[in-house]
């Protein structure tokens, strides 16, 4: 019987392993301190001191009070709460209006933007540049007189880029516009204080940074209006109603309080191994790096590489037990080009030669070598499985233009 390769995980910008703490924290929950937190028996308070100890802890690590802490589900949620629920209150005081974001958000941002359209809200999307990064001065530009909300992610999902929340933050609030944040690629992985950025709203989740999937929070300023995307509780501020999820917000917030701790440890582990991984591709297998070189988070690594069919490759190096990413979808039977990578004028078929790698502190030295030989040998052979005219050609206005880098 042949032996499973060792898997090597390099896709922790879709998710994490929890953290033997974080476990460890939880079990208690699911075991002998099982009571609902909004009873008041001895049980149920000792709940109770659970999701509170957890909201510090969460709270800790934006720099705000606990008070200020909404648990929810995970990112969508939280982004969808921030967005449906500031668009509630606006529909209450002064019926429909814009809002602003870019076209590089995350599906949950950009569906419920278009949920609000169909309510009759108007939806200014803001195009990033080459390097898919947002100009503050173009989502500025946008506002108008009846802008409400703008909502900008802090660092884009799929290559990496950090965006200029607080710059768009400040000129929000000197004209009275709330300001939304997906922090969801950056809470735990970068330095995130909510009073440095001048958000009103913050979204994040547990998962990306060792805590537990189905967990997460929005940060609500104090004096901010949301009202409710669904009816029948009062729990969380009446924000969100439903038993809370003790053992998962316990997990979560022993995330946060390690995450915290192992900032700076973390991002010095991570920036190495990063550069080590785009040193050894660029030798090994032609390739351009996706994004903004300097503008960008430690953990992700976006990279077009010449004529590779993105998909196989992934497939293959995943039955190598190799775990990386593309974002191309798949939808319908037919592959879908990037639509961030699209937004920021590259082609479909640059879309479909990219990946994402994303390293987590838990790698190491041996694992990115061994995966850019893997990569690079398996590219060698896709190239001509694969004749680039069989994958398509980058237009005159792509960035990437391969003629230069191929022989």
């Amino acid at each position: 019987m042949t032996e499973a390769p060792k898997r090597i995980y390099l896709d922790h910008a879709a998710t994490t392993p929890a953290l033997p703490e974080v476990v460890d924290a939880m079990l208690p929950f699911l075991r002998e301190e099982f009571a609902n937190p909004s009873s008041i028996h001895a049980a149920g308070r000792a709940a109770r001191q659970a999701v509170n100890l957890a909201r510090s802890q969460v709270a800790g690590a934006l720099g705000c009070p606990p008070e200020q802490i909404v648990f929810t589900s995970g990112g969508t949620e939280s982004n969808v709460l921030a967005l449906l629920g500031a668009a509630f209150a606006r529909e209450e005081s002064g019926g429909k209006g814009h809002i602003v974001t870019s076209a590089i958000e995350h599906p949950a941002v950009l569906g419920a933007c278009r949920f609000l359209e169909s309510r009759g809200h108007r939806v200014t999307h803001v195009r990033p540049n080459a390097q898919v990064c947002i100009e503050a001065d173009a989502i500025i530009e946008a506002f108008a007189a009846d802008t409400f909300l703008v909502s900008l992610m802090l660092v884009n999902n799929e290559v990496g880029t950090i965006q200029p929340v607080a710059e768009v933050a400040r000129a929000a609030r000197e004209r009275g516009i709330l300001t939304h944040c997906d922090g969801v690629q950056a809470v735990g992985k970068m330095p995130v204080n909510v009073e440095s950025l001048g958000v009103d709203l913050l979204s994040f989740t547990g998962h990306k940074f060792g805590g537990p999937k189905g967990t997460g929070a929005l940060f609500v300023r104090e004096g901010t209006e949301l009202r409710p995307i669904a009816a029948g509780g009062k729990q969380e501020r009446g924000l969100r109603g439903g038993t809370e999820n003790v053992a998962g917000i316990a997990g979560f917030g022993k995330a946060c309080e390690l995450a915290a701790r192992d900032l700076e440890g973390n991002i010095d582990k991570v920036t190495r191994l990063r550069h080590r991984l785009i040193k050894l591709l660029d030798t090994a297998s032609p390739g351009r790096l996706n994004g903004d070189p300097e503008q960008t988070v430690p953990h992700v690594a976006n990279v077009c590489l010449v004529y590779v069919d993105a998909l196989l490759l992934m497939l293959n190096l995943s039955q190598r037990g190799i775990c990386i990413s593309v974002g191309s979808a798949c939808a319908s039977g037919k592959l879908e080009p990037s639509y961030v990578l699209r937004a920021a004028g590259m082609s479909d078929f640059a879309s479909f030669t990219s990946v994402r790698f994303s390293i987590g502190p838990s790698n190491t030295e041996d694992e990115v070598d061994e995966v850019v030989e893997q990569a690079a040998e398996m590219s060698a052979l896709l190239r001509k499985v694969r004749t680039p005219e069989e994958i398509g050609q980058c237009d005159e206005n792509c960035p990437c233009l391969w003629e230069e880098r191929v022989a």
